[in-house]
């Protein structure tokens, strides 16, 4: 462990996530007509406090550890997603979540997200490390270690039923990799075997639902039904969302009047929420917020020596800029409806809890860069 009080935290990432949280327990605070759970902001405010004391703790800790750590880790992560099978809470139809007397609902593939991105790092950067030169089998081994690593986690999930959570899961590898120096053939067999599969599950579901349900089940098909739901703009969720930011106008209806109801206003579409209180003006400022932080992520990422650093920024930047347009576009009726929450905005403890522990590593990693610096 280190005592992190030698070294300055770095404001340029720090001062954002305040703000994201000002903002974030504001517009809960001001959406409590419109959520089914009275206070949610103070709730809010309890995961925050709790999300900085992780980050004082992983900074404390170290990342040299946390490395050391990775498949102790990734087991627990696994066993916590399997074990959801027998002793896991059903919320709407779904098993992702246990229920802790006095703390409320601990979601394990949340965490799993920022576990993933570790152990990709810790195994990229190894194969690099020991293979400068690949050759084309040398890579294909190393792809398939990868792709092990990510179906376990991935097919735990899905089962649950956790479809948004498993797309993250591959966006966050795919964008690993991709930065890996690997050949960007296996890209191009991967999309193509990717499209060839999507296709093939498209076609059946538009010639016969019939035939798709025998074959992939109904949980399958109303998945794949929701997915689709976006491209009528069809739905009462979505329609509700659109009239709710397109009725705000410059400065929004004010941070208490909540004229249109819609269901998820707290996590799925907070933006919503947010776009109707604060109106065109609020956006920008939200928009340019979440912006310069990927950005100011990126350079850091650029700038940092360490290949198992420079692979962890890109999973996590990947992920939050995947969340970020994901949960805004499908607000505008732009992207389908996936359940996917905007970070540091959208209501939820585990989710809050995963990414402040991804800016606890990077703000060590920060501090590295600070340290060799001066």
């Amino acid at each position: 462990m280190k005592n992190i009080s030698k070294y300055k935290v770095d404001k340029t990432i720090l001062i954002p996530i305040i703000i994201f949280a000002i903002i974030s327990c504001v517009n809960l605070y001001g959406g409590a007509d419109i959520i089914s759970t009275p206070n949610l902001y103070l709730k809010q405010i309890m995961w925050y406090i709790a999300g900085f004391g992780l980050i004082y703790l992983v900074m404390t800790i170290g990342n040299t550890y946390i490395y050391r750590m990775t498949w102790f880790l990734y087991g627990l992560g696994v066993l916590s997603l399997f074990g959801l099978f027998f002793f896991g809470t059903e919320i709407n139809d779904a098993t992702c979540w246990y229920k802790i007397k006095g703390v409320g609902t601990i979601q394990p593939s949340e965490f799993m997200k920022i576990i993933l991105i570790i152990t990709n790092a810790t195994l990229i950067s190894k194969f690099n490390q020991d293979f400068p030169n690949p050759t084309i089998r040398e890579e294909f081994m190393f792809l398939i270690k990868i792709a092990l690593v990510l179906l376990l986690p991935s097919i735990l999930t899905f089962m649950q039923p956790d479809t948004g959570v498993v797309l993250i899961y591959f966006l966050i590898t795919f964008v690993m990799l991709f930065i890996s120096g690997i050949r960007y053939r296996w890209f191009l067999m991967v999309i193509g075997i990717a499209l060839f599969f999507i296709g093939l599950v498209l076609g059946i579901y538009f010639i016969s639902q019939d035939l798709f349900i025998k074959i992939f089940g109904t949980s399958f098909f109303l998945r794949i039904d929701r997915l689709l739901d976006w491209s009528s703009q069809s739905g009462f969720q979505l329609e509700n969302s659109l009239s709710s930011i397109g009725s705000a106008g410059l400065f929004g209806h004010g941070l208490t009047n909540n004229p249109i109801y819609f269901p998820e206003a707290e996590t799925d579409f907070v933006f919503a929420t947010y776009a109707s209180h604060f109106g065109f003006i609020g956006n920008i400022f939200l928009l340019s917020l979440l912006t310069i932080f990927d950005i100011r992520l990126i350079m850091l990422a650029l700038k940092t020596n360490k290949l198992v650093n420079k692979y962890v920024i890109a999973g996590v930047v990947g992920m939050l800029i995947y969340q970020q347009v994901q949960n805004i576009g499908m607000t505008f009726g732009l992207l389908p409806i996936t359940g996917i929450t905007l970070p540091f905005i959208s209501y939820g403890g585990s989710s809050l809890l995963s990414y402040m522990l991804a800016m606890g590593i990077i703000l060590n990693i920060s501090n590295e860069n600070m340290r060799y610096t001066n």
